[in-house]
């Protein structure tokens, strides 16, 4: 998925329904943190600092955990979130006030595909892929690819790096 193709997922998922906000706050962080949808449902308000823009991610499937910078749009979006569902220790949060299931997700995100009328079936997962190849393509360090998504082992961070148009383009400057 481009960055492109995600900003018009981002787009649709503010507009399917009366949680637009929530919704689009949700997939944007997806994106942005390259979070698996399990470890999205999860996120608490403990593991944020709106104060410090930290993002403090717990990854599963034996992840390493880090740290990540909370950016100007994630903060504002964050901040709103919290107005609006006071209460929750969940960020995402169900009209029953717990936590959003992977389901749900799942549901909400093939609806903003199909509104979005990209050429192809989306899935949670494939925002978690366009954080890697968005990563690598704007020129990062594959090792530190690795740890923002939290891989234990580099060899599922190549695939990124690997097909990275402009990765040799300042290799030789004469």
């Amino acid at each position: 998925m481009t960055p492109d193709e995600v900003e018009k997922l981002l787009t649709a998922a503010g507009k399917i329904g009366r949680h637009g906000h929530r919704d689009r706050t949700l997939l944007l962080l997806a994106y942005r943190h390259g979070l698996r949808v399990s470890e999205l449902v999860a996120l608490r308000w403990d593991q944020v600092e709106l104060k410090g823009g930290t993002l403090h991610v717990s990854r599963v499937k034996n992840g390493l955990p880090s740290s990540h910078p909370i950016r100007g749009p994630e903060l504002r979006a964050l901040r709103e979130l919290q107005r609006k569902y006071p209460g929750s220790p969940y960020l995402f949060v169900s009209e029953l006030g717990g936590p959003m299931t992977t389901a749900t997700v799942r549901k909400l995100m093939t609806r903003a595909g199909v509104l979005s009328r990209l050429p192809f079936p989306v899935h949670p997962h494939m925002l978690r892929h366009a954080t890697g190849y968005k990563l690598a393509n704007d020129g990062h360090d594959t090792r530190a690819i690795q740890h923002y998504l939290g891989h234990r082992n580099i060899t599922h961070t190549v695939r990124y790096t690997e097909m990275a148009p402009g990765r040799f383009r300042n290799f030789w400057r004469d």
